[in-house]
């Protein structure tokens, strides 16, 4: 029998400006809407758990670098967390939403920083959830083994389902390089510090290109 995962760890698919505001990519609200299912489908099990929770990521991934990102309230996190809470979600569990962050590293990292899934125990009996689109899964599974340690099944799959066009020779590297890069680091703050300097590095090198 597969068990419910209480706490739901959600990552954010970007947020876009227009003329009315921000507002969610269409992939990001699927993924809100899938925790919101998802919650509804086991809402016994979250009711009777201690600590339920649903955490949402995500702060403006898709913004220009260095560029200000979206004011309060308008953050990737924050917005799906509106989503859950119009549905009613907060009847069932605790939201949260993670805002500082711009890739999936971050995601985890700035949600432990933050304190969002302290005061739990994982284990396959009462695993993570973690609501993204499955080509995004395994690269999510990796990096919760480097932040937070939890591998196997402590950590239960909540797919989303739905188009979500990325290239899948894309993805692939992007796991392989996570792998070679961050080899040996275990904490959010390493993870980070490598993340950052690696990016720096990334922006030295395309600025050959541009002169």
């Amino acid at each position: 029998m597969t068990p419910t995962a209480t706490v739901l760890l959600v990552f954010g698919r970007g947020v876009v400006a227009g003329d009315d505001g921000y507002r969610l990519t269409a992939e990001s609200a699927a993924r809100a809407r899938a925790a919101i299912g998802y919650v509804r489908a086991h809402a016994t099990e979250f009711r009777r758990a201690a600590g339920a929770r649903v955490v949402f990521t995500g702060g403006w991934p898709h913004g220009p670098a260095g560029a200000s990102g979206p004011p309060a309230g308008c953050r990737e996190g924050e917005l799906m967390l509106a989503l859950a809470r119009a549905a009613g979600l907060d009847g069932y569990a605790r939201l949260y939403a993670e805002t500082r962050s711009r890739t999936t590293l971050q995601n985890l990292a700035h949600t432990v920083q933050d304190g969002l899934l302290a005061g739990q125990v994982y284990t396959p009996a009462r695993p993570l959830g973690l609501v993204s689109h499955p080509w995004h899964l395994p690269r999510i599974r990796f990096l919760a083994g480097k932040v937070l340690g939890l591998t196997g099944a402590t950590l239960l799959d909540v797919p989303v389902a739905g188009p979500d066009p990325v290239p899948a020779g894309r993805e692939r590297l992007a796991r392989a390089a996570s792998r070679l890069c961050y080899l040996g680091l275990r904490s959010p703050e390493a993870l980070l510090r490598r993340e950052r300097d690696l990016a720096r590095s990334a922006e030295r090198v395309a600025g050959l290109f541009r002169h």
